[in-house]
């Protein structure tokens, strides 16, 4: 896996970015098919970075004991080849096997198809804990040398994940989500009802949600409602409840300050040493324990 490394440049301004909703195959070949078509579409918006739901390489009704990591590498292998025919970055879920173990990731490929990341989701579900090992780390990583961070589907419901990678510099939170949800449960939380812009707002950050969309499988859906959030909780994009959809905005990045995470961390003042060693705790551990997954 290449080293993803802060590099002395001038920072970028802006990143255009897409966040794609996706309506999974029962297949790994038939997803990659789909991420191929919809990172297409992206590219040809000029996206700078292109967010796909969790678990997109296999859909979230996967049977995922089932799985070899020669499968797994196969499907990053060729993930690795579009996004260097693309040159655009990529961010996509897939499981991902380490010392035989399975954890659930948002693997990042850069422009010349390096992966460069890999964020394993530390608070599971149920339904994931069957399969799935949590990760132990705070995601930061960069992009196009913009400091960014994932949560990964119910993780949003852990605000500290978001606050101490925000102390640690990031500038966007990228959320792939993979709705399982009854019909009335996924209605509820369709139309932006979902907490999204809150987190946007107290972080001061620009926020990416991709959610898979439509019925899942088992009587379960997903409310799709992918959409681009801005540090004011403006809702920049927002695609619908029934259909695949690419959404990109243009991300200016002076907007993402961080403000309210970063006076966080000074006060009250007892709390200010502790902060600082927790923020050090996350750079150190968000490059260790991207290390060791079975990438190719």
């Amino acid at each position: 896996m290449a080293a993803s490394q802060t590099q002395r440049r001038t920072p970028r301004e802006s990143l255009r970015v897409a966040a794609v909703q996706m309506r999974f195959a029962p297949t790994i070949t038939g997803n990659l098919a789909i991420i191929e078509r919809l990172a297409k579409q992206a590219a040809r918006k000029h996206a700078d970075a292109v967010l796909f739901p969790e678990c997109a390489v296999t859909g979230y009704a996967y049977d995922f004991l089932s799985l070899k990591p020669v499968e797994i590498r196969d499907a990053l292998l060729a993930l690795r080849a579009l996004a260097s025919k693309l040159r655009t970055n990529l961010l996509v879920g897939s499981p991902v096997f380490r010392r035989r173990k399975l954890y659930n990731c948002l693997v990042v490929f850069n422009r010349r198809g390096e992966i460069v990341y890999c964020y394993a989701k530390n608070h599971l579900t149920p339904d994931d804990e069957t399969c799935f090992t949590p990760g132990d780390a705070v995601a930061l990583f960069e992009l196009d040398g913009v400091p960014v961070t994932s949560v990964i589907c119910h993780e949003r419901r852990y605000p500290e994940l978001v606050r101490l990678a925000v102390m640690a510099g990031a500038k966007i939170l990228f959320h792939p989500n993979a709705g399982m949800d009854a019909l009335a449960v996924s209605r509820k939380k369709r139309g932006g009802r979902d907490g999204i812009s809150a987190r946007a707002f107290e972080n001061a950050i620009y926020y990416v949600f991709a959610n898979s969309v439509g019925p899942q499988g088992g009587g379960k859906w997903s409310a799709g409602d992918s959409k681009i959030v801005a540090p004011d909780e403006q809702v920049l994009k927002l695609a619908g409840n029934r259909d695949e959809a690419v959404i990109v905005a243009d991300l200016h990045l002076a907007k993402a300050t961080g403000t309210y995470a970063q006076r966080g961390a000074k006060h009250p003042a007892f709390l200010a040493p502790h902060w600082k060693k927790m923020v050090q705790a996350v750079r150190r551990q968000a490059s260790e324990a991207a290390l060791d997954f079975d990438l190719p």
